[in-house]
């Protein structure tokens, strides 16, 4: 079979349409095929241009357009499908072709995988298409990659996907300078000799001093830095001997625009919250991400695939690892899916497999009052949510249609939820339940069960992140509509997560308002509203008498919080916005950034900060700690 990198067994005219007539004319599937694979490379294409601009973007301080790349790149991969599906039916009427012919593309596109340096994604690039093609009976290994053809494990990239260092330990500064240098950012550095001390200060620190060095002693640096926000991040470890140090090292803009290395992180469990899906995706330039995937894995052993392709930007083919490991979650446990424990919501029917740490959201039919919204702006709500930057404040979904689970391990009472809340969602056939549109978050305890049985200690803290969650997605422009406590979710950490999204608007549509003064008492007493409430008028004194009726919840949050109840805290955040002012938010404490443990003069010893109370310690704790979050 021909694969990309040789030529194909017929002679190639210089017109590449006028190749894949010749190709067709001996039978439609090496040329659909062809098609196929054409599609993916413009799309991936598309992709690392996007992704490489990124280091422009971060070199020149164009915060804007950095936000304006992560919502144009979600797309990329959806319009390249529709389009290759337009032009399979338009050149090849795909829709009326035998099983046999689709049977025969498959087996073409494998062949023109072989020499491919992102076959996996491609796999899942094909299988989208296939989708939206062919009847859902044929999505399974004959037709679809259900099952990778390819493997990823060897593949090689030029350059190399990481880089290696050979240092001794007495020249880790100087190694960590050239580190640095090697970027190639265009920026100056703000004194980048000191930063350099600091990161093997902070390293000698974490070690307990420098361990003896070993033969095969190593720095490996991923090629290309990791961009998110306002922030480049270095990813690499070292290697000595049987042991491995990861580190991430974030790079920021100090006022002058000059680089200033943030932090060095050196806990491998404190790397992998940078990981997050509640985080914005990271843009990096790849061009074999397997590898990339790979080396992470090595960091973060806990981090699945999904996740890891899905925080480098390729969400479809984390979607696709998603759903292979919970069919094979299916197949080795026994537990049926039921309805989620807590407040039912008024316009989603959640659902979860206990064994299994996600949630599964399917929209209502219809939506009671007082919710005033549709099945249509719900999703555009979800959308929003998936192109905005979500500051480690607000979980990802994964977004699926036609999902077919085994009837007998979907409990009857949820099924009679669905067929109740949701009937036009659901399809029975045969021993299969088919969702034709669900969200999957991942599992987080609802912060109001949390706070029903925390002690005063844990409700305090829960409280003050709460309003700190409020504030992060104010100043990213987001205000969250319902702030119900039902509506967040704590996170192993502690850390407060919102994930309901029906009613999140933009702040800079919102109107905060003050209560005007009633005419008379008279007015207060009655219930009703004495003045206009116009669509998006917002008035925060209203707040309190919602989320405040705990005596211990409303004495932290007025110690923490009380401003969120003035319409000033929210007109100061939309006149920041307005005025193009973008945070620095930081996924890691204060107390570990260097400006804050190292001494005045930027040189003395490290202050090595103490782990916060919900830190996870050692060993199995700290994976399964990282796991569950």
């Amino acid at each position: 079979m021909a694969n990309p990198r040789e030529p194909l067994p017929i002679t190639v005219p210089e017109d590449v349409d006028d190749a894949l007539a010749q190709v067709a004319a001996e039978g439609p599937a090496l040329a659909i095929a062809m098609r196929m694979i054409e599609g993916f490379d413009k799309h991936y294409r598309l992709f690392r241009e996007s992704s490489a601009g990124a280091k422009n973007r971060f070199d020149s301080g164009d915060w804007p357009a950095v936000q304006q790349a992560v919502k144009e790149r979600i797309h990329f991969f959806d319009a390249r499908v529709h389009e290759t599906v337009s032009r399979l039916g338009r050149e090849f009427h795909a829709d009326e072709l035998a099983h046999r012919t689709w049977q025969q593309v498959k087996l073409e596109y494998i062949g023109l995988l072989t020499q491919h340096k992102q076959p996996e994604l491609a796999e899942t690039f094909f299988n989208s298409v296939s989708c939206k093609i062919l009847h859902r009976t044929y999505f399974h290994n004959d037709f679809i990659f259900f099952r990778p053809a390819i493997s990823v494990e060897y593949l090689e990239s030029d350059p190399p996907a990481y880089r290696s260092y050979y240092p001794v330990w007495q020249s880790m500064a100087d190694t960590f300078q050239q580190i640095l240098v090697d970027f190639g950012w265009q920026q100056p550095y703000q004194d980048i000799g000191r930063d350099a001390q600091r990161i093997a200060s902070s390293i000698e620190a974490h070690l307990g001093g420098w361990p003896q060095k070993e033969t095969n002693l190593q720095i490996q640096v991923l090629h290309t830095a990791f961009y998110r926000n306002k922030a480049a991040y270095v990813i690499g470890k070292i290697v000595n001997g049987h042991q491995e140090f990861p580190f991430a090292i974030p790079v920021l803009h100090d006022a002058e625009g000059r680089l200033v290395p943030d932090t060095i992180l050196l806990d491998a469990w404190r790397i992998g919250l940078l990981f997050s899906l509640n985080h914005a995706y990271f843009m990096v330039d790849m061009e074999v991400p397997s590898a990339y995937v790979q080396f992470l894995r090595s960091i973060m052993p806990w981090k699945s695939r999904a996740e890891l392709y899905t925080m480098l930007g390729l969400q479809k083919q984390g979607k696709n690892h998603f759903y292979r490991d919970l069919m094979q979650h299916l197949r080795h446990s026994r537990d049926q899916f039921v309805i989620a424990p807590g407040i039912r919501g008024l316009v989603m029917e959640v659902f979860t497999l206990p064994s299994f740490p996600y949630v599964f959201k399917v929209i209502r039919d219809h939506i009671a009052p007082p919710k005033d919204t549709d099945r249509a702006t719900v999703k555009s709500k979800y959308l929003l949510v998936k192109r905005h930057d979500r500051v480690g404040r607000m979980a990802d979904t994964l977004e699926f249609s036609d999902v077919a689970l085994p009837r007998e391990r979907c409990s009857a009472e949820l099924i009679d939820a669905l067929k109740r809340t949701a009937p036009s969602l659901i399809e029975e056939e045969d021993d299969l339940v088919i969702i034709k549109h669900l969200y999957i978050e991942r599992r987080m305890q609802p912060l109001n069960l949390f706070m029903d049985s925390a002690t005063d200690e844990q409700v305090e803290h829960a409280v003050r992140d709460y309003g700190n969650a409020i504030r992060e997605l104010a100043l990213a422009n987001i205000f969250p509509g319902d702030m119900m406590f039902k509506n967040f979710g704590i996170t192993r950490y502690g850390r407060v997560v919102f994930y309901d999204y029906d009613e999140i608007e933009y702040m800079t549509d919102c109107i905060f308002r003050r209560i005007p003064e009633a005419p008379n008492p008279d007015f207060e007493l009655s219930g009703e509203t004495w003045y206009p409430v116009g669509k998006y008028d917002v008035f925060p004194e209203e707040f309190g008498a919602f989320l405040l009726s705990s005596p211990r919840i409303r004495e932290a949050f007025l110690r923490y919080h009380s401003d969120l109840l003035t319409p000033e805290f929210w007109q100061d955040a939309q006149e920041r916005i307005r005025a193009g002012q973008f945070d620095d938010f930081f996924p890691y404490p204060e107390a570990v950034r260097f400006q804050n443990a190292f001494g005045q003069d930027g040189r003395g010893a490290i202050q090595v900060a103490l782990p916060e109370a919900n830190a996870p310690r050692l060993g199995v704790d700290l994976r399964a700690a990282v796991e569950r979050d």
